[in-house]
């Protein structure tokens, strides 16, 4: 028997409704929902271990949205045929809900959750990825985890000028802004997405839209949990506590830290010189720092050390290496930077660096993206990567996690909005990320836009992009806006986001706050300083390059496209491909081909300009439709009595019959002709009956004079 559900519906602004159900599915889960719109079916649960690993002294939270090939009726196309490693494109939305979760939950709370959103039936028509966060609180909010939801996300985006909230994939594809949002009823958490060259405004009044959006779905979520009978929150042991010893500790350390904090020294100076400040008082404690107190003293100093920082740079308005808020870091930047990849440049700013650069391929580069929804092939690539020593440590070397992923992935939507559209290339830029101190994916961005440029992309504008960061007072009072943050920066403030754009507007943005309250006047601020920011970056660009080179490098491929009728492409490809792989064997070229409407489109990719030739002369051939008149240099393929069949075009074949060979009677074709030779021939005509060509070579001999002897 089925047992009894919970439903709660929520209508979106144009009609459609989105309905929650608990109580049906996954009930040992200590929460479960499933979320519907159309025939998407999501699948949210959560469990919380009422344990504590010994020692643990951070919030262990794992977010992971998969979505089954099941739900689209699709088999997965790997070699198991099944669902394995969770894709970019799940990573990405798994990273969306976790960063809007996990401020939510309360300090010191260190037993380990974890959050699992299936997509378990799918519609052609209506987005998942926007519903993700609104499964997973809602699955929390059922739960007796203490989470201080609800929180909720929306896709807000602008369609023919109009917002739309969560719009359908097919309206999805005209969007000028796309982002998603995640936010409580009160206050945003988390903002990211791409936009082609928006303004400041345009982002604000999205980010409003989509909160008064998300405000209903966090109330549906506690009316859903009243129904289905809210459990009481569990108790757990909250850290111990010792307050006496945290005074002496800022009595003892607070002066040396403010001391360093305005001595305005590098990362690693300015790090081991807390390192040592803290050394010298465990040192001065001695035998009375017992085992209890070592894993405290380790906090409070953090705390201790993140305070001190923060009230210098509310009350001076001075920063950790100097700068004021608003200044952006020392710039320097070069482009042709390697000799042999189709582009590259190298971006500093301070501390942090990148090497970016651009290969050019074609189209069997593209790559191949097996979702569940359904195949798509990539045209641009951009790989992020963070190896261990740019932040002078020691790791092992692994694939690319979730930061990096993330991180690719703001640069790449940033730099696709500049692109050509009629880029014949498939392109793929790598970032390596040389040092870092503060956004190295905006360095990314920047060192990406000039190595598009050096390798002669014709790219609409450059990009330059910045992080930001908020630091405020705990009443409110004051705050400070901090341009180009440091890593040191970055974690001891209450909201940080990046920007990217060209001179035009916004391409692309991630946000996440931490502050209660943030007022949409503050927002504005920090977008306009944002944006001077950006600004002054791009101008500093342009000095280096401002627009894309007028040629790739020599060394760069070059492809050329040749249009066919559509009944020609078999014969390009030949049977079994023999035509084609042989073309690309013997021209050194890269030839792919497609059907567009009532044509085909051959692209060929060489890095010589003989191989080029050899290969569009080649398909000309092929393509190519004999007159009456024509003359070729025909290859004889075989020997009969009589006549020749001979190969005049690539495919095409004819009788070269014996009276056609030469003016002279021929009795026989014994060692006039030899298989492989040359022979220039002309088509005479075609049969009236068969409608095969009529060839001669005798007519393009002189004739011989007559004998006019008696």
């Amino acid at each position: 028997m089925k047992p009894t559900g919970f439903k709660k519906s929520i209508a979106l602004p144009d009609g459609r409704t989105i309905t929650l159900e608990t109580g049906i599915l996954a009930k040992q889960a200590h929460g479960s929902v499933t979320v519907q719109i159309g025939n998407c079916v999501l699948l949210a649960t959560v469990v919380g271990n009422r344990e504590m690993k010994p020692g643990q002294d951070f919030f262990p939270l794992s977010v992971d949205y998969t979505e089954k090939f099941y739900s689209t009726g699709r088999i997965p196309g790997s070699f198991h045929r099944r669902e394995g490693k969770i894709s970019d494109h799940e990573v990405l939305i798994s990273r969306l809900v976790d960063r809007t979760l996990r401020p939510l939950f309360p300090d010191g709370y260190n037993y380990e959750v974890q959050v699992i959103i299936s997509q378990i039936s799918g519609d052609k028509e209506e987005l998942p990825d926007a519903l993700a966060g609104l499964a997973a609180s809602t699955a929390l909010t059922l739960s007796d985890i203490p989470f201080q939801g609800p929180i909720s996300e929306v896709r807000v985006a602008r369609i023919d000028g109009k917002f739309v909230i969560n719009p359908i994939r097919s309206e999805w594809a005209k969007a000028d802004i796309d982002i998603i949002i995640g936010a409580t009823a009160k206050d945003i958490l988390m903002v990211e997405g791409e936009m082609k060259e928006v303004s400041e405004a345009d982002l604000l009044a999205a980010i409003k839209i989509g909160h008064d959006e998300i405000k209903k779905q966090c109330a549906a979520q506690l009316e859903l949990a009243e129904l289905a009978g809210k459990k009481a929150i569990r108790a757990y042991d909250s850290p111990t506590e010792n307050e006496d010893f945290k005074k002496q500790i800022e009595a003892a350390c607070s002066d040396k830290i403010l001391t360093v904090a305005k001595a305005a020294l590098g990362k690693n100076e300015r790090s081991d010189a807390f390192k040592k400040i803290a050394a010298e008082y465990v040192e001065s404690l001695g035998e009375s720092l017992t085992d209890e107190l070592k894993p405290l003293f380790k906090r409070y100093f953090h705390d201790i050390e993140k305070e001190v920082i923060r009230n210098m740079i509310l009350n001076d308005r001075v920063r950790l290496d100097g700068r004021k808020l608003d200044q952006v870091r020392p710039l320097w930047m070069e482009i042709d930077a390697l000799p042999s990849p189709h582009g590259a440049a190298v971006f500093t700013r301070g501390e942090t660096q990148a090497l970016a650069t651009v290969t050019l391929g074609g189209a069997d580069d593209e790559l191949m993206l097996d979702k569940a929804h359904e195949i798509e092939y990539a045209k641009f690539l951009l790989h992020y990567n963070f190896p261990s020593f740019s932040t002078g440590e020691v790791k092992p070397n692994r694939g690319p996690g979730r930061r990096e992923i993330g991180h690719g992935k703001l640069a790449k939507r940033s730099l696709e909005m500049v692109l050509p559209a009629d880029c014949p290339y498939t392109i793929r830029v790598v970032s390596d990320v040389l040092e870092s101190n503060g956004s190295s994916s905006m360095a990314t961005v920047c060192a990406g836009s000039l190595a598009l440029m050096d390798a002669g992309v014709k790219i609409s504008g450059g990009v330059s992009g910045i992080a930001m960061g908020m630091i405020t007072s705990k009443d409110g009072s004051k705050y400070a806006i901090l341009s180009d943050i440091l890593g040191d920066e970055d974690h001891l403030g209450d909201m940080d986001f990046k920007v990217t754009g060209t001179a035009k507007g916004i391409c692309g943005c991630q946000m996440d706050i931490k502050i209660d309250g943030l007022s949409y006047e503050v927002l504005a601020e920090a977008l306009e300083q944002a944006r001077q920011g950006r600004a002054h970056i791009l101008g500093e660009m342009n000095k280096v390059i401002a627009t894309a080179r007028e040629d790739y490098k020599p060394h760069a491929p070059r492809i050329q496209k040749i249009i066919i009728d559509k009944e020609f492409i078999g014969a390009v490809i030949g049977p079994g491909g023999k035509i084609i792989q042989e073309l690309q064997r013997t021209t050194g070229t890269s030839i792919s081909i497609e059907e567009v409407g009532n044509h085909g489109e051959v692209s060929i990719l060489a890095v010589d300009k003989e191989g080029m030739d050899k290969a569009v002369a080649a398909i000309k051939n092929i393509v190519h439709v004999p007159q009456v008149g024509d003359e070729y240099d025909a290859k004889v393929k075989s020997i009969k009595e009589f006549g020749a069949f001979v190969e005049f075009l690539p495919g095409k074949e004819g009788l070269l019959h014996i009276s056609e060979i030469t003016h002279q009677r021929l009795q026989t074709m014994e060692g006039v002709f030899k298989e492989g030779d040359i022979v220039r021939i002309k088509i005479i005509g075609t049969d009236p009956k068969t409608g095969k060509f009529r060839l001669s070579r005798k007519v393009l001999l002189p004739r011989p004079e007559a004998n006019n002897s008696n």
